[in-house]
């Protein structure tokens, strides 16, 4: 089972990435710290220093179409932010 769904790359992470070697991950809903910090440091050969989660219920959206209203539900998610040792890095646009 993959813990690491896929990585956060927006500017808000680029700027933390830069500034305090953090790094954001989506992650499964049923992972916790240590699975985390494990699968990073696999996958990425890094030292991890800490991880912090956070855990986002899904929204309700609904739309109007021909046939009348219709509702539904985003799908919960949970990020991981993960700090890295001094002199680790992640590059993830190295494989483009």
């Amino acid at each position: 089972m993959n813990i690491l769904l896929k990585p956060i790359v927006t500017e808000k992470m680029t700027a933390l990435g830069d500034k305090f070697n953090r790094y954001g991950f989506l992650v499964t809903r049923t992972s916790n710290k240590l699975q985390i910090k494990k699968a990073v440091e696999e996958l990425y050969s890094v030292t991890v220093e800490s991880v912090n989660t956070m855990r986002y219920g899904g929204k309700v959206k609904s739309r109007n179409t021909k046939s009348g209203l219709l509702t539904g539900r985003t799908a919960a998610t949970k990020k991981a932010v993960v700090t890295l040792a001094e002199g680790n890095k992640i590059d993830f646009y190295s494989n483009i």
